[in-house]
């Protein structure tokens, strides 16, 4: 008998791996739920719950918030809302999150908006369980594909970043504005909650592109990044000490100088970077950083180019076994993707509005449809394409990213 003992006492450490295995770190790497070194390799369901204008191929309709203004203009708010909906649900669905399984990657980036998490109007809908009930259902599907997930505050209460990216104002009010902050803290508490056990959510990406270039003021606002990533940490350890949490450097989640010595166990430094040279030096920064601090670093977001930039710049990451995810896994009638999908007849009716500068209400009667049917028309057949069955591959693209082509 106290022979047993004592081997349950050896093999208790086993036993506690065992039924706690989430994502973790260890010196520069991430660790798997096996104990092993692991490089992630995937991609981000952009235009998903967080739509960008050029991906609808409009010019300054930018953001969700003018997207929506245009299509509520088109066919109404009763007839936009059930366009969102239904849109909700047939841009992303298990048939997607099957194929990147077998395409070869082995995570996946999800980007969402603070505003699914309250009762603020959004896409339709003020549901503050919104949410969930979208990323529930793709974590599940995630969860059966061996995929796992990691969830991206892409827009957050006063706008992070001021530009169309976080459907903002035009300003990172947030840095500025104690109550975006606590909304902001209470959000991501909320959510570590809600999946605090749940092992397919890999990690959680706190601020995409926080700060953007374009602010005089742009070092002051600086100086609140990493406070506030400290105090959003600080809560969500207090309800989940399970999960990874993401830091993204300021400017476009390019400039690592705002950080200073890690203040977590499970950090992961994230940069993103778009029409670089593919050469070391671009890299070099984040490299130093992770090699002074023993930390793991992270690609969040690149990609939007040839084919040829897409190899260079995924062999570059490899080579010096930098994860990475990406940006985006579908467009409508685009090249630089994982997969697209064919744009609609009669597409440049909606394109036609949304790109006319409309100054006042005037305006947007003079330049409304004779035929909203005709809108309304596209527009479901937009929500049929996007589908996944009706989308083919980028082969180059795939190719250049190490993946299985064809679907």
């Amino acid at each position: 008998m106290k022979s047993i003992k004592l081997l349950l006492i050896c093999l208790a450490p086993f036993f506690t791996f065992a039924q706690n295995k989430f994502f973790t770190t260890k010196g520069k790497d991430i660790i798997d739920p096996n104990g092993n070194p692991i490089v992630l390799k995937g991609t981000n369901l952009g235009n998903w719950l967080v739509p960008e204008g050029y991906m609808f191929k409009f010019k300054d309709v930018s953001s969700p918030r003018l997207i929506n203004q245009v299509i509520t203009e088109l066919i109404g708010p009763d007839k936009a809302a059930d366009f969102w909906e239904k849109y909700l649900n047939n841009y992303i669905t298990k048939g997607d999150i099957q194929y990147l399984k077998r395409s070869g990657t082995n995570s996946v980036r999800i980007p969402f908006h603070y505003k699914m998490f309250t009762t603020e109007s959004y896409l339709g809908s003020n549901n503050p369980n919104r949410g969930f009930e979208l990323l529930d259902k793709v974590i599940a599907w995630c969860k059966e594909e061996n995929l796992p997930v990691i969830l991206d505050m892409h827009c957050a209460p006063g706008g992070q970043t001021g530009d169309n990216i976080d459907d903002s104002d035009g300003y990172p009010f947030l840095f500025e504005s104690p109550k975006s902050q606590a909304l902001t803290i209470a959000i991501w508490k909320r959510i570590a909650q809600h999946y605090k056990n749940e092992k397919t959510v890999l990690g959680y990406d706190l601020l995409n592109e926080p700060i953007a270039h374009f602010f005089d003021n742009k070092e002051a606002l600086n100086k609140n990044l990493e406070p506030l990533y400290k105090a959003i940490t600080a809560e969500i350890r207090k309800v989940d000490k399970n999960h990874i949490i993401f830091l993204g450097g300021a400017q476009w989640n390019s400039n690592f100088k705002v950080f200073g010595k890690p203040f977590d166990d499970k950090l992961v430094y994230s940069f993103h970077k778009y029409w670089t040279a593919t050469t070391q030096d671009v890299i070099q920064e984040y490299l130093d950083y992770s090699e002074k601090y023993q930390v793991p670093i992270h690609v969040g977001e690149t990609g939007e180019n040839n084919d040829q930039w897409i190899l260079e710049f995924r062999t570059l990451m490899d080579k010096h076994a930098i994860s990475w995810h990406f940006w985006p896994y579908k467009k409508m009638n685009a090249k630089s993707s994982l997969a697209t999908f064919p744009t609609p007849a009669n597409y440049d009716l909606l394109i036609k509005y949304a790109d006319q500068p409309k100054a006042n209400f005037a305006d947007i009667r003079k330049y409304a449809p004779k035929d909203r049917t005709a809108i309304e028309t596209v527009l479901n057949q937009l929500l049929e394409n996007c589908r996944f069955d009706n989308a083919t591959t980028n082969d180059g693209y795939l190719s250049g990213l190490g993946l299985r082509t064809g679907k």
